[in-house]
């Protein structure tokens, strides 16, 4: 009868149990460091599972972490520089990979001045687990 009741008991614990709140996928907390010698003024970051300002970012800087739904190790970003607009341009985000439940950073610079191009990489290791 003991038996029965700590069976009973541990099932109804692990029956209890409640899942996460956070999918696989994310969220992924993203940051910009900013790599170029020019101010990045009103940074824009579209990761495919969200928008998020993240706001100006001198050079060598990094930005403030704004939390995503999922992030990729590709994202769309766009700033301004010198009053113009300058992007990494869109991402087809078909067959990436989540980056996961993580805190990430992008280093963007200018791969492009004259055409206003902006190219960026993820940067490894990742900072850290989500909190």
């Amino acid at each position: 009868m003991k038996k029965l009741i700590l069976i009973l008991v541990i099932a109804t614990s692990i029956l209890a149990c409640k899942k996460t709140k956070f999918d696989p996928e994310g969220p992924t907390d993203v940051r910009i460091k900013n790599i170029s010698d020019q101010t990045f003024s009103m940074v824009i970051v579209n990761t495919s599972g969200g928008i998020d300002t993240l706001g100006n970012v001198l050079p060598g800087a990094l930005s403030e972490y704004g939390r995503f739904e999922k992030a990729f190790i590709k994202a769309e970003v766009s700033a301004k520089i010198n009053g113009q607009i300058f992007s990494t341009g869109a991402v087809d985000y078909r067959g990436l990979t989540y980056m996961g439940q993580v805190k990430m950073t992008y280093e963007v610079w200018i791969s492009d001045f004259n055409n206003k191009k902006l190219d960026l990489k993820v940067v490894y290791p990742l900072d850290a687990p989500l909190d």
